[in-house]
């Protein structure tokens, strides 16, 4: 595929109505910055539009109207039974709009807030026109880039059900685990790959992997991507991919470093704007909580050791790991979830938080993207992100798939100016307060209870085993621990090396 053959759009001015929205997480890349960061304020401690900082949206051929029902499409029975069986019953709005015109293999570019439910749009259009067809080893047939591997995991919890249904192996390649088993995989036939860009290109750079039978490409969260820095990946990875196949990019926003891609990859695309970037969400609410630094730690132990679960975002590495010390020393049940952590125990520090083992995740931006909790509904900033598009897309933890949440900032004295900047430029004006710890404010807000004092012990961290298992071993698990091949099972591999469990109906459901 090359830029002349993917490319009808030509860029114009921006329009009004949208602004940057990405977190600025890491995942083994190289980070880099972008612009476009003007706003303004609303009242009601509501997000509002600005008008600055996206692209124009290219204008191409007509769309296919909308959809009221997935069985209005044309798709493999399987996937609409497994629908049924996930509890979802009818599509989200991003959902309605993009699947008629991806399942007839037009490109999309599709814009919708974190919950939306584009993970399901792209998803269903991806094993639909995959299904009925088999990867060579190593060269698979449809491949979803994402920036993050917390967000590779989630889309391929949240697409196995699926694949599964028809029949189509899936396989995860993320930087932090060991490559010869992601290379294996490949080697078994994937016919799906969920993939970071940086260990997909090492994969292709080995001889691992092929592109040029993939027919349908997907990139998500493109717009984080491109501020990780990892467009140029990117370009040379969908250069390699079917010169005439299908390709989607789907972000919550629509900044002008996505107008590269979207100008030499995507040709003639339907655009769905289901959301603006800016689009209030009427279910969530934004907080600034001013506190003296005396007080702050007391007010953060209050606020942990409330009844339900709560994502408490720090800015380093090391103040999480005190403070998940520092709760656990109170009796709170904290753990840490950042990038000095290895993927099986970030990833098995999820699934305790998820069951309720943890109430307190205590985490850095690696948390601000790619992970849905159900139910959660308070986010907080132990630590004011300097970036608006950070605390937009941790505060976008919360109040998913319709859902409602709290987002609450601490606010030092010294804080308060940089503060009100970010967030001005996040297009919010919070509803702003005074508070102690103890105060019922506080406890109004945020449910905050006086922690028990009684120590308790902390989760029991993952134990990584080492392989027992050559590869060349046979047996009805296949090589290292994977299933084999001819079950047909499509689950992933999980962190541990071990199969991944599909996803429950609970944990994506139609906003995934």
């Amino acid at each position: 595929m090359t830029g002349s053959t993917r490319s009808s759009y030509s860029p114009s001015a921006a329009r009004s109505g949208g602004r940057p929205a990405s977190a600025a997480g890491r995942s083994g890349g190289r980070p880099s910055s972008s612009g476009g960061r003007r706003g303004g304020g609303a009242p009601g401690g509501r997000r509002h539009g600005s008008g600055q900082g996206e692209f124009a949206l290219p204008v191409g051929s007509p769309a296919l109207p909308a959809v009221e029902a997935f069985e209005e499409l044309e798709m493999p029975s399987q996937l609409l039974s497994t629908l049924l069986r996930q509890g979802v019953t009818a599509p989200f709005p991003i959902q309605a709009a993009t699947l008629p015109n991806s399942l007839a293999g037009r490109d999309v570019l599709g814009r919708g807030r974190t919950g939306s439910g584009k993970t399901i749009a792209f998803g269903l259009a991806l094993l639909a026109r995959t299904a009925g067809r088999r990867a060579e080893p190593g060269r698979p047939l449809a491949l979803v880039l994402v920036p993050t591997r917390e967000l590779a995991q989630q889309v391929t919890e949240a697409l196995t059900p699926y694949a599964h249904a028809v029949r189509l192996q899936m396989a995860t390649v993320v930087g932090g685990m060991p490559i010869r088993r992601q290379a294996h995989l490949l080697h078994r036939g994937a016919e799906i790959v969920v993939a970071t860009p940086g260990r997909l290109k090492d994969l292709v750079e080995r001889g691992d992997c092929r592109l040029d039978e993939v027919s349908v490409t997907v990139l998500d969260e493109a717009d984080q991507m491109a501020d990780m820095g990892f467009l140029p990946q990117v370009t040379e990875l969908l250069e390699q991919v079917e010169q005439d196949g299908q390709t989607m990019l789907f972000s919550a926003t629509l900044d002008r470093n996505v107008d590269r891609l979207v100008r030499r990859f995507l040709k003639d695309p339907v655009t769905h704007s289901v959301d603006p970037s800016t689009a209030t969400v009427s279910t969530m609410e934004h907080h600034l909580l001013h506190v003296q630094n005396h007080d702050k730690d007391t007010a953060i132990a209050h606020i942990a050791s409330r009844a339900g679960g709560v994502i408490m975002f720090t800015d380093t590495k090391d103040s999480a790991d005190r403070l998940v010390e520092s709760l656990l020393a109170n009796g709170v049940l904290a753990a840490a979830l950042h990038g000095g952590k290895s993927q099986p125990q970030r990833t098995r520090t999820l699934e305790q938080f998820r069951a309720g083992e943890v109430t307190a995740l205590i985490a850095t931006n690696v948390a601000a993207r790619g992970i849905h909790i159900d139910g959660l509904d308070l986010v907080v900033n132990i630590d004011p992100p300097t970036d608006h598009k950070d605390y937009l897309h941790r505060g976008g933890r919360t109040a998913r798939a319709g859902e409602s949440g709290t987002v609450v900032t601490l606010v030092l004295p010294k804080q308060r100016r940089g503060t009100a900047r970010m967030m001005a430029s996040a297009g919010i004006t919070p509803n702003s307060v005074a508070v102690r710890s103890g105060d019922a404010e506080l406890t109004r807000i945020t449910g905050a209870c006086v922690p028990t004092g009684v120590p308790v012990a902390a989760p029991e961290p993952v134990v990584e085993r080492p392989r027992r298992r050559p590869y060349g071993a046979s047996g009805a698990r296949g090589h290292a621990g994977y299933p084999a091949r001819g079950t047909r099972s499509g689950q992933p591999a999980s962190r541990s090396g071990r199969p991944a469990r599909a996803a429950a109906p609970r944990r994506g459901g139609p906003a995934a």
